[in-house]
C-alpha cells in the first residue's frame, strides 16, 4: 500500500501516548472510527490513518520546567494512506503536519515515502556526479565562494570580485542570497557578463569555475526567468527555496527546459527548525525534502561557524543528502557560515570528499584578497588529502600561512 509514515517527537501531559497517537491518526484522516456504522468503516478503511508505533521516552524534567507543565516525551509513528492526498509536498505536509503543527508540543522528525510515492518526485537532475563532470574535478571537495558587499555597487565591482574569486581557484561562485533584481546588476546581465569573465579566466589559466546566479522575483514569473537564464548560458541557479516554497523548487527541477543545476539556500528555514518542541527536524527539511524536490546542492549552517548547528544535526542533513537511494541522485552538502581555511580539516573529516566547502569572509577577508583566500582554501584541501597538517603545507604556501595566522586552524 502506498503511504507516508510520519515520525513525531511529542511532549505531552497525557499518561496515554497510545490514545494521543490514535487521536492524531484519526484526526488527520477520517475524523472518527468507532462511532461509524459498519458499512462506512468498510468504505473508509483505506483512508484511515494507522498508528505504526508508540515509544514512550519517560518524563522530561528539563522540558517540564521550560514549558511550565509536567510533560512526558515520546516518539509516535503514523502511516497516512496515499489515497488521502495528491502526490505533492504541500498536500503531504498538510496531511501529516498541517493542523497538528498548531496542537501543542509536536515536532515532525521524519517522513518515510513508499517507493510508489517517491517515484513521483524528481530528485536532483545532476547531483554530485553531474556537477563534478561540469567542472572536471573528482575525488576532492569543491570550494565555493560568495559575492560580498555588492548591493549598491556597479557591474565593474561585481565583475572584479568574480574574476578574483575565479583566479583564486574557487570552483563555484554564487550570488549573495540577498542580491535581487536591481538596475545596477540586472539578472540577465549578471549571466552574460559573468560568462565573459569566467571564460577569460579559463583562457588565461585553464581553471574552470561555475557561477550560480540568484533566481528571484514573483513566483509565477520564475519558470520563464529560469528558462531565460538557461538560454543565456547560466551555469547554476541559486534559489531561496523556503521563501518561495518546496513545490516551487520541484516545479523548476521537473521542467526539462531548465537544464542546469539548482542550489537551495536555507534562508527562512530558521523559522521552522530550531525548536526541540515544534516545527521540522533539520534533516527532514534541509536534507530529505530538498533532495526529493530536486536540489543539486544544499546549503546549511556548519557546526563550527558564525551561524552554527549542532554537529549531529549537520551530519544528519548530509547523510540524507548523500545516502544511497535508487530513486534519487545524491545532492552536494554545502556546510556554510563562518568558514575559513583553518577549518578545512574538520570539514573534510565530517563531510568527506563529496561536499562543498563554502566561504564568504574566509575568502574575501584574506590579506591578499579573494585571490589569496581562494588559494589558501585549495592548498588546505590539498594538505588534508595528502595526509599532512596545514602548518606543514603552509611552509610552502604564503596564502595558507597568512590565513591560519589570521584565523587559526583546527587539526583532526
Amino acid at each position: 500500500m502506498s503511504e507516508v509514515i510520519a515520525t513525531y517527537l511529542v511532549h505531552d501531559t497525557s499518561d496515554n501516548l497510545g490514545k494521543k497517537a490514535e487521536g492524531i491518526a484519526l484526526g488527520l484522516t477520517i475524523g472518527s472510527w468507532t462511532t461509524l456504522p459498519k458499512l462506512e468503516q468498510v468504505q473508509l478503511k483505506k483512508h484511515k490513518g494507522k498508528v505504526v508505533s508508540v515509544e514512550p521516552l519517560g518524563e522530561d524534567d528539563r522540558a517540564s520546567r521550560y514549558l511550565g507543565k509536567q510533560v512526558k516525551k515520546g516518539l509516535i509513528k503514523i502511516a497516512y494512506p496515499s489515497a488521502n492526498f495528491s502526490a505533492d509536498l504541500p498536500a503531504i505536509l498538510t496531511t501529516a503536519f498541517g493542523k497538528l503543527s498548531l496542537d501543542g508540543e509536536v515536532k515532525l522528525l521524519d517522513l518515510e515515502f513508499s517507493d510508489e510515492l517517491k517515484a513521483t518526485f524528481p530528485g536532483p537532475k545532476f547531483g554530485i556526479t553531474g556537477i563534478r563532470e561540469k567542472l572536471g574535478v573528482f575525488d576532492r571537495p569543491l570550494v565555493m565562494s560568495i559575492f560580498k558587499g555588492v548591493i549598491g555597487r556597479d557591474f565593474e565591482y561585481l565583475k572584479e570580485q568574480l574574476r578574483e574569486q575565479a583566479l583564486g581557484g574557487v570552483n563555484i561562485i554564487k550570488d549573495d542570497e540577498i542580491l535581487f533584481e536591481n538596475p545596477l546588476t540586472p539578472f540577465e546581465t549578471r549571466i552574460t557578463e559573468g560568462k565573459k569573465v569566467l571564460k577569460q579566466v579559463y583562457t588565461e589559466t585553464g581553471h574552470r569555475a561555475l557561477y550560480a546566479v540568484n533566481l528571484t522575483g514573483r513566483i509565477f514569473d520564475l519558470r520563464e526567468k529560469a528558462k531565460k537564464a538557461v538560454e543565456l548560458g547560466a551555469d547554476l541557479l541559486l534559489f531561496n527555496v523556503f521563501a518561495y516554497g518546496l513545490d516551487v523548487l520541484q516545479s523548476l527541477a521537473e521542467d526539462p527546459e531548465i537544464s542546469i543545476p539548482l542550489m537551495a539556500h536555507p534562508a527562512v528555514s530558521g523559522t521552522l527548525t530550531p525548536s526541540e518542541f515544534y516545527g521540522f527536524s533539520n534533516q527532514l527539511l534541509l536534507g530529505k525534502l530538498l533532495r526529493y524536490a530536486g536540489a543539486d546542492l544544499v546549503l546549511f549552517p556548519s557546526p563550527y561557524g558564525s551561524v552554527a548547528l549542532e554537529r549531529e544535526q549537520t551530519l544528519a542533513i548530509a547523510a540524507e543528502l548523500t545516502k544511497t537511494d535508487e530513486s534519487f541522485k545524491p545532492s552536494f552538502p554545502v556546510p556554510s557560515a563562518g568558514i575559513h581555511p583553518g577549518l578545512v580539516p574538520l570539514l573534510i573529516n565530517d563531510f568527506g570528499k563529496d561536499s562543498v566547502i563554502n566561504a564568504g569572509g574566509g575568502v574575501h577577508g584574506h590579506p591578499d584578497g579573494a585571490i589569496g583566500g581562494g588559494k589558501a582554501f585549495q592548498t588546505a584541501v590539498e594538505a588534508v588529502l595528502a595526509g599532512s597538517t596545514l602548518v606543514e603545507f603552509a611552509q610552502n604556501s604564503p596564502e595558507l600561512k597568512q590565513a591560519i595566522d589570521l584565523w587559526g586552524y583546527k587539526e583532526v
